[in-house]
């Protein structure tokens, strides 16, 4: 796979006169790339390949999801989406695959990064959409709520969420072993709307979408763990009918921190709870959180118009113990 790139980006090179700083993190981009496929996560299940000609749309489009997951900035994300879209066109021109897998894939805006945040508001309609949902018994039903509400309340990445097993569970203490990257694991308290759900789930859909007590915690309809490509379509259908648009796991992450500061919690905590291993990584949220709360005073003065980053109908904070 990699000779496949290296002759790309001498084309890149000699016919389009690209920099060499430009094919270096090219080659940076299209090797992490390559890496993904060779070796996808375990919870993406997806078969590994080590051809090119091997390329499907569910490889590009988890490759994609998990960039969008981690914490680049957009211009960084908007380079490496760049890089793949040409290097498909590339694999297309040399027969290698059918067709261009990156001609529909957006290019993403480039701009200062800033988390996608929704209102507090926008929490409870995404919360209570699967309850809103046609009264036909799909355990699934159940199984969303459980996901939506452990999500937002633990503010965990979605590859953790989907990682989940049942003895990860402490439903007496109210609390979820998550593991982290690099093998840092961590406990997170559940909220009360948390523990209610997920013992829902467990005691009556659950056992409807697979015997088995063991293995993974949240299961598709087969019993096999559910991935992370899977969270998202079920995450952009809530989001969609609640009204909400430009969603992805990770904004509910995002939102789970402003909330968080928003209702007094330290900025070490926030940074403890997100499994940070640096606070500066969590800055950022504190600066919005202060944005927030300043338009929030001002709305008060008469000065500002209301604020949508806080309502009346917030979710309560209330820890389970």
């Amino acid at each position: 796979m990699e000779e496949t790139i290296e002759r790309f980006l001498a084309a890149l090179e000699t016919e389009r006169g690209f920099s060499r700083n430009t094919i270096a993190a090219y080659r940076n981009d299209l090797v992490q790339f390559a890496a993904f496929l060779q070796q996808p996560p375990e919870e993406d299940r997806l078969d590994p390949i080590t051809d090119w000609g091997a390329l499907t749309e569910g490889h590009l489009g988890a490759y994609l999801l998990h960039l969008r997951g981690r914490d680049y900035a957009s211009s960084t994300v908007a380079r490496k989406t760049a890089a793949i879209k040409s290097f498909c066109a590339y694999l297309r021109r040399q027969n290698i695959v059918a067709r261009d897998l990156g001609e529909k894939v957006a290019s993403p805006k480039v701009d200062k990064y800033t988390p996608r945040v929704i209102t507090p508001d926008e929490i409870n309609r995404l919360l209570d959409q699967p309850a809103l949902e046609p009264a036909d018994g799909r355990p699934e039903r159940v199984r969303d709520r459980a996901m939506l509400e452990v999500l937002y309340w633990t503010g965990m990445r979605v590859s953790e969420l989907v990682s989940l097993d049942p003895d990860d569970l402490d439903m007496e203490q109210g609390t979820v072993r998550c593991a982290g990257r690099a093998g840092r694991s961590r406990t997170l308290p559940l909220s009360a709307r948390a523990v209610a759900a997920t013992r829902h789930y467990l005691d009556g859909a659950r056992p409807r979408l697979t015997p088995a007590e063991d293995g993974p915690l949240f299961v598709n309809h087969r019993g096999g763990r559910l991935t992370r490509q899977g969270f998202w379509l079920i995450l952009k259908s809530y989001a969609h009918k609640a009204g909400i648009e430009d969603i992805t796991p990770h904004t509910l992450r995002h939102s789970f921190a402003i909330h968080a500061l928003n209702h007094g919690a330290e900025l070490r905590d926030v940074q403890q709870l997100l499994g940070h291993v640096s606070i500066s990584t969590t800055q950022i949220y504190r600066q919005l959180a202060a944005d927030a709360r300043t338009r929030e005073r001002e709305h008060e003065d008469g000065t500002e118009p209301a604020p949508d980053a806080m309502t009346e109908d917030e979710p309560e904070l209330t820890r389970a113990t």
